[in-house]
């Protein structure tokens, strides 16, 4: 395991697109399209960075890492996971560390916040080390499927897109029955962003979603907590010629008893940072 810092401070907002690209007009809009429409093998292809945000997970982080390093990716793509730490209170970091001692074979980059800043916190710290030409967002906990990795990459090696999201309302692979006024309150936000984006996405808060680094690099974002999928939605839609795609995935949802953490107050401020972001670009 390779420790990148033990203490971080709070991330800064996120760079400028490099220099090769156009820089974002207000930092958040550049044109990529002098890439768009290459192949993959053209791009070139290595190295899928796997950022993973966890906050008091210590059950359920060596068992995602076994996940992640049992998955074989498809054009021999290599992994680097990026483990972001928010500042957990249980043994997180003590289970982390036993995983790069017992699976050496998996890449691993270790970073901690010094105080609890929030998934989306932890999300930018991943992003800003992040050295693969794509980028892939996994929660800490077993709700997305790793297995599935290919089905993401799939539309950027065929050379069709930029930007992935994992869908858990279409297709045909397993869902966990849950919480209707959930579904409902989903299907709600993912309509609002719609709007004020012009995408058609059936699930704009999925945890499952890739990047292609240098885009999501050269994109300024500030929301610390869930506010980020909203966020990064809207501003994605805004680059440029961007190619978005979307496919389904399976979903194993969590109770609150088993650990799930968002709650209806994030929902009332994905509201407000879709019409902040929406009514700003």
């Amino acid at each position: 395991m390779e420790t990148i810092l033990s203490q971080i401070d709070p991330p800064a907002p996120m760079p400028e697109a490099p220099a090769a690209t156009t820089a974002p007009t207000n930092g958040q809009q550049a044109d990529y399209s002098s890439s768009n429409g290459r192949s993959a093998a053209k791009i070139g292809i290595r190295k899928l960075s796997i950022i993973i945000p966890a906050y008091n997970e210590e059950k359920s982080i060596g068992l995602i890492l076994d996940k992640i390093r049992q998955v074989e990716l498809i054009r021999n793509i290599e992994k680097e996971v990026i483990i972001v730490n928010d500042c957990s209170k249980d043994g997180t970091e003590q289970a982390v560390k036993l995983y790069s001692l017992t699976s050496p074979e998996l890449p691993l980059k270790y970073l901690a916040h010094e105080v609890n800043m929030g998934k989306g916190a932890a999300i930018h710290t991943g992003i800003l080390h992040a050295t693969g030409e794509y980028l892939l967002i996994q929660d800490a906990d077993q709700e997305y499927d790793p297995e599935e990795y290919n089905t993401l990459l799939k539309p950027i090696v065929n050379g069709f897109a930029d930007v992935v999201y994992g869908s858990r309302f279409m297709g045909g692979s397993a869902h966990r029955i849950l919480f209707f006024w959930h579904s409902i309150g989903n299907a709600i936000l993912t309509f609002l962003c719609n709007m004020f984006s012009n995408l058609n996405l059936t699930d704009m808060e999925t945890g499952y979603k890739v990047f292609r680094t240098d885009i999501i690099q050269g994109i300024v974002l500030q929301e610390r907590r869930f506010g980020f999928e909203p966020e990064v939605t809207m501003k994605v839609a805004k680059v440029p010629r961007v190619r978005i795609y979307e496919v389904g995935i399976s979903y194993y949802g969590r109770t609150y008893q088993e650990g799930k953490k968002i709650g209806w107050k994030d929902g009332v401020r994905t509201v407000w940072c879709i019409i902040k972001y929406g009514w700003r670009l």
